[in-house]
């Protein structure tokens, strides 16, 4: 079976097909990977302990399916293009082949550093191409990485390496972020205060930020390559791992504050990541493909890194931020690579709105033929104006949802294949089987309905455990309705069957027994002209039960009063005067994780006069800003 559906009728046909029989559906889809050994049994599964197992006896590598398969057709295309933070600095590329070349090496200095299968490798390197190098050397013999957002604090590292145990931590002295340098080296001496496990650091020169190396731990990334180049550069064999060996671990954050090591095996997550890759954007040999995640999260991992290169893709990475050293800088890198497909998330789109079209007119976006966009449901007005300033209104806009413990993309349109809604995220992906489920556990069935979004089957991609605490995962994904994983998310499914995510089941509010979903209210606050981006959370109401808390950040000339008055009148206009926030904060920025995520369970507890007890706030893209909303509050209060 060819691995890319061409129509929309042969995705019904498929979709059938793989709901029917998916074991079949499965086992076909992954001939179109290169295995040492096949599979005995595609699957074998139950979601009460839960016990997932996929490909069960197939053996391979992945870092094979990446780079040697594609060696001999593809060894002279490019397979990372990196540009760098500075405009002005050069940018590398990197093909096929040198890519191999260079994963080798480094793996090679693994073993060198005492690194075997099963070992745990910390990374934590900004967005340069030897982040890719380091993430595929581990997979190349089997060690199992963890890596860390360049920009999380020496605790959540510390944490993050305990948990794990990790042998080495592979970082770099510095790295650059728009106008600022991160100084990683001393944030992991920092770290290592508190970690027993670790053995050896190895040191990428980016910054040359003055470092403190540890005699007999701390080595130079640049010395240990002289020394594998010394030895001859020997070839390294990519070591044979069985479907259900963990690939890597990945931390997100937990309710309870305690991140959570996310845990991703071999095969299963190699068959769904290359899947998703060539039908959701519909990939074709040839085009360049920009992804702006940060390979510290899953989009990274998923759709810059695993998923392209895997499809003999050219994944494009950019080491810095959207808006330096202007809000124009995207633009630039896609007329500058002739970038096809831009990969990208609705905080980016909202924020380069803001900063108005100077920015984006002009500009040559002529080769843009797809958009995607990744993180949160996109709003309405977001969505506009990607379509028509970054499209011009000729490329598909592929609005995905899917999240850290899925793998990869679960539901959403196929670019230029399935028709598409602004904010929703249409249809689900062959192999995946939504249901909606209402507060007493049954499915809810039929069209026009909304409920709380489960998936009824195993896909290849999912999680199998949480690292060390297989309960937590059973706790938190399988133990709300029963054989089924829970998402946490609400949806709600139009007349047509189309699915649209509505935010997380707990951030739907209940105002005088109305149900509003704060994404509902966010999107008639956005419409307003002076406002940049808002968030929505309930706190309890004497009245109401519940009453709506509003975060906005507004252009900076508003006068707030006629700015709060003329946003109720929005919202009454647009939804009714039940939606209209009791209280509107008008804030300087929103805490976010580094992916973008909007925190709302911090936004919760400041909304509910607690002030002190707000769990884990270093996971946040800048933790200050959370002091400057409870300022705000406390004045407002008084």
């Amino acid at each position: 079976m060819s691995l890319q559906i061409k129509s929309f009728e042969e995705y019904q046909d498929v979709y059938k097909k793989s709901v029917e029989s998916p074991e079949t559906f499965w086992g076909e889809i992954a001939e179109n990977f290169f295995w040492k050994r096949k599979w005995t049994n595609v699957l074998n599964w139950n979601f009460t302990e839960p016990n997932v197992k996929w490909f069960e006896g197939g053996k391979l590598n992945i870092t094979e399916n990446c780079l040697d398969r594609h060696i001999y057709n593809l060894g002279d295309k490019p397979a990372i293009i990196w540009e760098p933070n500075d405009p002005n600095e050069s940018h590398r590329i990197l093909s096929y082949k040198q890519l191999l070349q260079k994963v080798e090496q480094f793996a090679n200095v693994l073993k060198n550093n005492n690194i075997r299968k099963g070992d745990r490798v910390c990374i934590y390197l900004p967005m340069v191409p030897e982040l890719v190098i380091a993430t595929l050397a581990c997979a190349r013999i089997g060690a199992i990485h963890n890596v860390v957002f360049g920009g999380f604090s020496a605790q959540s590292i510390a944490d993050r390496i305990n948990d794990a145990a990790c042998k080495v931590v592979v970082t770099s002295d510095g790295s650059y972020r728009g106008p600022k340098v991160l100084e990683l080296k001393s944030i992991v001496d920092d770290a290592l205060m508190q970690c027993d496990s670790v053995e050896k650091v190895i040191v990428l020169t980016r910054t040359r930020t003055p470092v403190s190396m540890i005699k007999g731990r701390d080595v130079w990334w640049e010395d240990e390559i002289k020394k594998v180049e010394t030895q001859g550069n020997p070839a390294c064999p990519a070591e044979e791992m069985d479907s259900e060996d963990t690939l890597f671990i990945l931390y997100t954050s937990g309710s309870t504050g305690k991140p959570k090591g996310v845990v991703h095996t071999t095969g299963g997550y190699m068959v769904y990541t290359g899947y998703t890759f060539a039908n959701v954007f519909q990939y074709q040999q040839g085009e360049v493909y920009f992804c702006t995640a940060d390979i510290g999260w899953i989009t990274g991992h998923s759709y810059i890194v695993y998923g392209p290169l895997s499809q003999g893709a050219t994944s494009l990475m950019f080491e810095g931020t959207p808006t330096y050293p202007d809000a124009g800088r995207l633009w630039d890198i896609v007329d500058k690579y002739k970038v096809n497909i831009l990969y990208t998330a609705p905080t980016a789109i909202r924020s380069l709105m803001a900063f108005g079209d100077s920015y984006i007119d002009g500009k040559d976006l002529s080769s843009i033929r797809k958009l995607g966009s990744v993180g949160e449901p996109i709003n309405e007005e977001a969505w506009h104006w990607y379509n028509n300033k970054v499209g011009k209104g000729k490329a598909p806009i592929v609005d995905t949802w899917w999240q850290t413990e899925n793998g990869g993309i679960l539901i959403a349109p196929m670019a230029g294949i399935s028709p598409t809604i602004p904010g929703y995220a249409m249809l689900p992906l062959p192999g995946v089987q939504p249901a909606l489920m209402d507060e007493n556990g049954k499915e809810i069935e039929g069209n026009d309905v909304s409920g709380n979004l489960c998936i009824k089957f195993p896909w290849p991609g999912m999680l199998r455990t949480t690292w060390g605490d297989h309960e937590r995962c059973r706790q938190t994904y399988f133990a709300t309705y029963e054989n089924m994983y829970f998402t946490g998310d609400g949806c709600y499914r139009n007349p047509e069957g189309y699915y649209k995510i509505t935010g997380r089941v707990d951030d739907v509010l209940n105002v005088s027994g109305h149900r509003i979903g704060t994404a509902e209210v966010e999107n008639a606050i956005n419409m307003h002209s002076d406002v940049v981006e808002s968030a929505i959370v309930g706190y309890p109401h004497p009245v109401k039960g519940q009453g709506i808390y509003a975060y906005v950040i507004a252009n900076h000339h508003i006068d707030e009063e006629s700015t709060r008055k003329d946003i109720m009148q929005t919202i009454t206009r647009l939804i009714g005067a039940i939606a209209k926030p009791d209280i509107i904060q008008f804030v300087s920025d929103l805490p976010k994780t580094r992916s973008g995520k909007i925190m709302r369970r911090i936004l919760r507890k400041i909304a509910e006069g607690e002030r002190s007890n707000l769990g884990d706030t270093s996971t946040l893209q800048d933790p200050a800003v959370v002091e400057a909303i409870i300022e705000g509050a406390e004045k407002m209060s008084k």
